[in-house]
């Protein structure tokens, strides 16, 4: 019986998946960063430090999932790259501007 892989869907899947759980993890903290400075009770809200701890693996696995829909492993780096880049610098000015 013949296999009918399609060769498309492996396309590097290394760099795709290195994508996604490297950039993938810094781009989730920077999200739950941001949710944690401008959620419900700000930065001080009490036991929201547990809440974000348990938000970065959900968060993570939504953007690592679709990682595997680019069509290249350098594609997913750069938007991933991209992506932490708008993130982080929300995440620096959410926090300059709310803690000076």
């Amino acid at each position: 019986m013949r296999s009918t892989k399609n060769p498309g869907l492996q396309a590097d899947l290394w760099s795709k998946t290195l994508a996604g759980v490297v950039l993938g993890w810094t781009l989730a903290l920077a999200l739950v960063g941001l949710f944690a400075w401008l959620g419900p009770g700000g930065i001080k809200a009490p036991d929201k430090v547990q809440f974000n701890m348990w938000l970065i693996a959900p968060v993570w696995m939504l953007i690592l999932a679709p990682v595997y829909l680019f069509p290249s492993g350098r594609q997913a780096w750069g938007v991933l790259l991209g992506l932490n880049i708008l993130a982080h610098a929300a995440l620096l000015a959410a926090r300059s501007v709310l803690h000076p």
